[in-house]
């Protein structure tokens, strides 16, 4: 199937797991987007998909490039926000609690919680979550990872706590403060 001439794809290039969050945050609505940890990733799936290199791009394609760069510079530096300490995972008892108030939780439900209580603001990967709380590769849709989601969410909420799960698409889940 031949892609349409006025689709583009965007290959973002950042080391870090929060530089290529942020590069999905800015470059979200782009028709196709590949994140990649650095240039030989890039060009494995450059390979992979016949895209030969030297291909040239269209001027629209690389100025709004270069407008990206430029945001992206401004944001980097910039690290995410830290959820309140305020939320608390008592591990022997598997519930969570939020100031004086507390909730009961599944085991899929804690220890998913528990991966991202444990390091604050770190985007957790699809693959990393599902080897965490289920112990195996993830393999597919991941729609058992948002039933996970949707009921944390809900028990957050539920306990007045100004924390939520996000989502970053494509990537994984973190934990915020919510808006």
């Amino acid at each position: 199937m031949e892609r349409p001439s006025d689709s583009s794809l965007i290959i973002g290039v950042a080391a870090s797991t929060a530089e290529r969050v942020q590069l999905a945050r800015l470059l979200g609505e782009a028709d196709a987007l590949l994140l990649v940890a650095n240039a030989d990733q890039a060009r494995a799936f450059l390979e992979l998909t016949g895209v030969t290199p030297g291909t040239a791009f269209s001027a629209p394609t690389v100025v709004a490039a270069a407008e990206r760069s430029a945001q992206i510079k401004a944001v980097r530096d910039v690290p995410p926000p830290e959820p309140s300490t305020e939320l608390r995972l008592d591990v022997d008892r598997r519930v969570v609690r939020w100031k004086d108030r507390e909730m009961p939780l599944t085991r899929l439900e804690h220890d998913f919680l528990h991966c991202l209580v444990a390091e604050p603001g770190r985007v957790w990967t699809y693959q990393r979550l599902h080897h965490a709380v289920w112990g195996n590769e993830h393999l597919g849709h991941g729609s058992h990872i948002h039933s996970v989601v949707k009921r944390l969410r809900q028990k957050l909420a539920n306990l007045g706590a100004t924390v939520t799960i996000h989502a970053v698409r494509g990537v994984g889940f973190h934990l915020l403060p919510t808006a």
